[in-house]
């Protein structure tokens, strides 16, 4: 077993559509936080920015984070977001320990 991968994801949607995302999230956050090694998955606007976002996810292993980006809810918002993101979502995986 691996060990826990944390993730931050960056998102823009296109101007004035930042409600969409909200609600967009507030409808899969259910279905990801009840997955198998889910640990944190939770959605943060940028300050001065409503169309700009920060989604924090915290996975037990791996394996945990690779069925959850094959999770057919997963292909299915991949498909919706494209209706109000400015593009695709930017993921960035982080080091286990804090670099200071």
């Amino acid at each position: 077993m691996s060990q826990p991968i944390k993730l931050v994801v960056h998102i823009t949607t296109l101007p004035g559509r930042g409600a969409d995302q909200v609600a967009a999230f507030e409808r899969l956050a259910p279905l990801v936080r009840a997955e198998e090694g889910c640990l944190q998955y939770d959605l943060h606007r940028v300050a001065d920015d409503p169309d700009r976002f920060v989604i924090l996810e915290r996975w037990a292993s791996a394996e945990a984070l690779a069925a959850h980006d094959a999770a057919p809810h997963m292909a299915e918002a991949a498909v919706a977001n494209k209706a109000f993101r400015a593009g695709p979502a930017e993921a960035f995986r982080l080091v286990d320990e804090p670099v200071a």
